[in-house]
């Protein structure tokens, strides 16, 4: 068994907590089908967002699935580079798994798809 990274991405339309919120979890649930990962196969996850988003931690939506509040769980702020994707979210999840990088999904959803082309294999 390997730790691979997953890395996923979203955007939204305002800066408040549910908007926040909703999206990560969105995210979470599509990566999670699309992998099929199971609590126990995720050793940990880095959220960062962009610095016009401070209404929420991305961490707290996850931390309230049951047997998530177990998962270490960190969030950063992203870099603020001239011309990047604003209201972004993104994440790198650290997973225990025994299948090869060309077999997981990295899932980009809303606007935040044009942020990796080459990485996007499914989209909710």
């Amino acid at each position: 068994m390997k730790v691979r990274g997953l890395r996923g991405a979203t955007s939204v339309e305002e800066n408040t907590e549910s908007a926040i919120s909703f999206a990560t979890r969105e995210l979470m649930d599509t990566i999670i089908r699309e992998n099929e990962l199971d609590v126990d196969d995720v050793a940990s996850i880095l959220f960062t967002m962009t610095p016009d988003l401070t209404a929420a931690f991305p961490a707290k939506a996850v931390r309230s699935r049951p047997g998530w509040q177990w998962v270490p769980l960190m969030c950063a702020t992203e870099l603020n580079i001239d011309g990047s994707q604003p209201k972004c979210i993104r994440l790198l999840l650290h997973i225990n798994t025994d299948k090869e990088q060309s077999e997981l999904h990295h899932i980009y959803l809303r606007d935040a798809v044009h942020l990796r082309p080459d990485l996007v294999k499914s989209s909710g």
